[in-house]
């Protein structure tokens, strides 16, 4: 009952199908070759165009399948594997097409019935398949392409409203721990209040806090958080309202400055300036001074909070953070302190994965503890007594800290502030190894975690290719240059897929004293197919911001 198509250029596939027959499940195409002695780049350019060819006629779940000879994909899975420039860079050119590699197996010919390797050389002779692999692709996610966003709210009687950073256009307003959510941060959220409620009398307050921060954070730096301006504006139509304002959230602040100032360039901020919540900590210390926290009961605030740094794999500009807040009688915060670490360490323990040893353990904060930007940013906001760390990969790393207050509540209670960073725990508990998967808004992500369940994390794309560029400018005088401020730029044009930006050199000029540094960039996509024309587009877009945005002078 099969239908077989003769003389089909793998090239044009839609001219050879009417369109009621073009929506294909699955294409294979074993072991391709442009015939003779064609090299390796005239073979590259075959699969460039066959995978363009199967995005007009495949389904939108569809496969496709490519078994290449040992070696040539250029895949880690190739043993032994071939230098990058001597392969056909498979993954690369198929994400040209919109494609990323989901699944890589050996090819067993012995496997399909009556299948011979026959071509070798373009002639009726077999071929070495030992060592081949087949190569299953899938469609991926387009890469984004964000507008801009305005939030609006109305603060006592006036509508006003602020343009969201660029970086976190794509990140407001997700609803990661809405209570119908699914998503891993929102099981770990769930798992953990549900063991401290078994311990510990335990009130949430999640509701009507404001995603700003007014005025500027004693000890933050303040080119570590995201400044915003608040203007005015008219009152919505009722028009506008009810075609839900495609472009806009909606928040309640609970306080406003109507004088707020300009967006801070340098300095110090303004006390009428306004910034993105980079922590959970104030909000909790005003609670308390207004002595809505009841002794001897545990208060959970969670939310998302918003901080500028560096980008690494577990570096992460936005996260949920999870703070537990008590009162305790004066002498006895220790032993709560422990209790309350105990119960956070048997419900880890309990959800973790069977290929993962989750733990956690509490370490002394001292002068010498090494600090990731999580805690490094946390130990901005005060002194902190102790680190609550992880013993599995990276080891050491910091999921959480505990601080202590003596003056917020009275003479003889200490008030005690445990912060999670729930984003990091969801990460350790299902093996996911980049925060970047948690905001991906491919459905294949969550529907490895049905009905809430934390499970082990199975990537969805394999060895996506990466692509480096340099970049060289002269510091702008004076030298002041803020190397927070760049990521965040490489974070914007990129839309999150520079994965590390190193140093390589720094020169200072004789007799000018002019500096200059050059720095590697990096791109790769974590669940997205990212070409080497998509990722050099992105670094032309990082070299017209710079000279813009931090006064350097490109070379």
């Amino acid at each position: 009952g099969a239908e077989v198509v003769f003389s089909v250029d793998c090239t044009k596939l839609k001219d050879y199908f009417l369109p009621g027959k073009r929506e294909f499940d699955c294409i294979y195409f074993n072991f391709p070759h442009c015939g003779r002695k064609a090299g390796v780049v005239k073979n590259r350019e075959l699969l460039a165009r066959f995978f363009r060819s199967c995005a007009e006629v495949l389904a939108e779940e569809g496969e496709v399948h490519v078994a290449l000879c040992s070696g040539q994909g250029g895949t880690p899975a190739d043993q032994p594997r071939r230098e990058w420039h001597n392969s056909w860079q498979i993954v690369a050119v198929a994400a040209g097409a919109g494609f990323i590699l989901s699944d890589v197996h050996p090819f067993k010919a012995e496997a399909i019935h009556g299948y011979k390797c026959t071509g070798y050389r373009s002639q009726d002779k077999s071929f070495c398949v030992e060592g081949a692999l087949n190569h299953i692709f899938t469609r991926s996610t387009p890469l984004l392409c964000l507008t801009p966003v305005s939030c609006r709210m109305q603060l006592e009687s006036q509508n006003v409203s602020f343009q969201v950073p660029q970086v976190l256009v794509d990140k407001i307003n997700r609803g990661f721990l809405a209570p119908n959510s699914n998503h891993p941060v929102q099981t770990v959220k769930e798992k953990l209040t549900a063991g401290l409620s078994q311990a510990f009398p335990l009130q949430s307050t999640d509701s009507c806090l404001s995603l700003l921060h007014q005025g500027h954070l004693q000890g933050v730096c303040h080119s570590n958080v995201f400044w915003i301006t608040l203007s005015p504006e008219e009152t919505p139509s009722t028009e506008e309202m009810s075609h839900g304002l495609a472009n806009a959230v909606l928040f309640s602040p609970a306080d406003f400055c109507q004088d707020a100032e300009k967006n801070v360039q340098e300095g110090c901020p303004s006390p009428k300036q306004f910034c993105l919540r980079p922590s959970l900590l104030p909000h909790a210390q005003a609670m308390l001074q207004e002595g809505a926290f009841l002794p001897g009961t545990l208060h959970v605030i969670s939310g998302p909070v918003f901080r500028k740094c560096r980008i690494t794999p577990h570096s992460l500009p936005v996260f949920h953070e999870m703070l537990v807040v008590f009162a305790a009688n004066r002498g006895t915060e220790s032993s709560w302190i422990q209790m309350l670490v105990n119960n956070i360490k048997t419900t880890i323990h309990s959800l973790h994965q069977t290929d993962i040893k989750a733990s956690i353990s509490l370490q002394e904060a001292t002068e010498t503890t090494e600090l990731n930007d999580f805690a490094a940013f946390e130990s901005q906001l005060g002194k902190i007594q102790h680190f609550i760390c992880t013993d599995t990969d990276p080891p050491g790393s910091c999921v959480g800290v505990i601080r202590t207050s003596h003056e917020l509540i009275s003479s003889e209670l200490v008030a005690v502030f445990a912060s999670l960073n729930l984003d990091l725990l969801a990460m350790l508990l299902c093996g996911i190894p980049d925060w970047r998967m948690l905001w991906t808004r491919d459905t294949r992500f969550l529907r490895q975690f049905p009905g809430g369940q934390l499970r082990l994390f199975k990537p969805f794309s394999l060895h996506p290719p990466s692509y480096t560029h340099d970049i060289s400018f002269w510091l702008p005088p004076g030298g002041q240059f803020d190397e927070v401020a760049f990521h965040t730029i490489a974070r914007e044009v990129s839309g999150e897929t520079v994965v590390s930006i190193e140093l390589r050199d720094s020169f200072q000029q004789a007799g000018t004293g002019r500096r200059s540094r050059c720095y590697r960039v990096t791109f790769r996509s974590c669940e997205r197919a990212l070409s080497r024309g998509d990722a050099a587009g992105m670094q032309l877009r990082l070299r017209e911001q710079i000279p813009q945005c931090l006064g350097v002078t490109l070379r």
